[in-house]
């Protein structure tokens, strides 16, 4: 058999509710449900952060962020540095045995030269660099509130470019169709990389998608419109794979970067604009927390003919698995690259357990860990800004999902062998970023320039 594609679909912002086989009732994602229903659909799959840039970093590379040297949000300005070209990606992995490697959508991860994604592997790329920008005219002004001019933020392969008025959702589905039209062709691998920044502020969509939910409420109609789009977007590539003679040779993954938002940002007219059309569903927290909301996220893993369909699997899982998981694919030894991922091929087509014995988060002050059925969160906290919830939180998720009953005083043998773990780990992870990341960052500009500082 030849060596298989593999295609990445990433969304920002995506809650855990927001996504019909997931459980959303009030709109439907006909397409991602037929992708569940196609391979696995994962209930216990995290995000390795709770925000943009690290929860990318940990996907990419394989390595929990503190690994990959992103940590925090990585700011918007043209000489912001963010993954260093030293560090090994899914794409220059693939690149390096033969793949052609495309990304179209949201980078994130460093706009200065040496970061952007044709330093780290990918052949051609388009789309934008900074956090978000306007889904119109492409233009990155979030950092107005703090006396930064708007910036344009729309390239192709490294060259600035402009489709002022075009929807990017829909560019960038096109992207990926014409895409996949020419490397069937050339009959190449590919490992194609689709970040879309729905349903990310600012919240824009065509009328067409905002005709088709008319009895929601204005937050959550726009939110079901932007997820609509992405939704026929995945359906109309997996189309041109089946219309290609390929989709059984492509492995589809698919998750949303964390947590839905509870922002609020100030934009053109001065006013604060609130984001509260996602849901978390039954978890608590959402972007920024560690608690599930945060980091527990909708995914799912298609590959025809070699993983077999309607699985739901319950086992724990991360983006960094991806990494290792599809170099094993591919046939590719992952000796020589760090990578704190594990293979999960085995749990999707043999059932097996889970590879993780624990899994690991910090941001900020707060630290996680999961181990089984136990979740620890210390200083807990459930959106940007707020003061933590509680100082220590234990929660048994097999029985309460929703971290509702703190159960730190009726185990606290489990608190504290949970406690020393995830301080252990946070402590190595600090030793890293001053010691090797931070003086190597050149001056990088995050959303906290030091993390845990604050």
């Amino acid at each position: 058999m030849s060596q298989p594609n593999f295609i990445v679909f990433l969304t920002d912002d995506q809650g855990y509710g927001d996504l019909s086989c997931m459980g959303a009732t009030d709109f439907h994602t006909p397409h991602l449900d037929q992708l569940a229903a196609s391979g696995v659909r994962f209930t216990d799959w995290y995000a390795n952060s709770p925000v943009c840039s690290p929860s990318r970093a940990a996907l990419l590379t394989g390595r929990y962020p503190g690994n990959a040297g992103v940590r925090s949000i990585l700011g918007g300005h043209r000489t912001t540095t963010g993954l260093l070209p030293e560090v090994p990606t899914l794409a220059s992995a693939l690149h390096k045995h033969g793949y052609a490697t495309a990304m179209f959508g949201k980078w994130h991860l460093g706009l200065a030269d040496g970061c952007r994604p044709h330093d780290h592997g990918f052949n051609e790329w388009f789309g934008f660099l900074a956090g978000c920008v306007d889904y119109y005219s492409h233009i990155f002004y979030w950092g107005m509130g703090g006396g930064y001019n708007p910036t344009h933020d729309l390239w192709e392969n490294n060259q600035e470019v402009y489709r002022n008025g075009q929807y990017l959702t829909e560019v960038i589905t096109d992207k990926a169709i014409n895409y996949i039209r020419r490397m069937a062709k050339s009959k190449q691998p590919f490992f194609l990389y689709v970040p879309y920044n729905a349903p990310h502020y600012p919240m824009h969509a065509p009328p067409k998608y905002l005709d088709r939910f008319p009895r929601l409420s204005p937050d959550r109609r726009i939110m079901a419109a932007m997820l609509s789009a992405v939704d026929d977007g995945v359906g109309a590539i997996r189309s041109e794979l089946e219309r290609q003679g390929i989709l059984n040779n492509t492995c589809i993954f698919f998750q949303s970067d964390n947590g839905p938002s509870r922002e609020t940002r100030n934009w053109l007219d001065g006013r604060t604009d609130p984001y509260y059309g996602g849901t978390s569903g039954k978890l608590k927290g959402h972007k920024f927390s560690l608690y599930e909301g945060g980091i527990r996220v909708p995914a799912l893993l298609s590959w025809p003919g070699h993983i077999p369909a309607h699985q739901v699997l319950s086992e724990p899982a991360a983006a960094m698995d991806i990494f290792p998981t599809f170099l094993q694919a591919a046939g590719v030894s992952t000796t020589g690259y760090e990578i704190d991922g594990t293979n999960i091929l085995p749990l999707v087509t043999q059932k097996a357990k889970s590879p993780h014995r624990e899994i690991f988060w910090e941001m900020d002050k707060q630290t996680a860990v999961r181990q089984g059925q136990w979740k620890l969160v210390l200083n807990g906290q459930l959106v940007e800004g707020a003061a933590p919830q509680d100082a220590v939180h234990l929660a048994n998720l097999q029985n309460d999902m929703g971290e509702q009953h703190n159960l730190k005083d009726e185990h606290p043998e489990v608190v504290a062998e949970l406690t020393k773990l995830a301080q252990d780990w946070r402590a190595r992870i600090e030793t890293r970023w001053q010691n090797e990341w931070l003086p190597r960052s050149r001056g990088t500009t995050t959303h906290n320039a030091q993390p845990g500082s604050e």
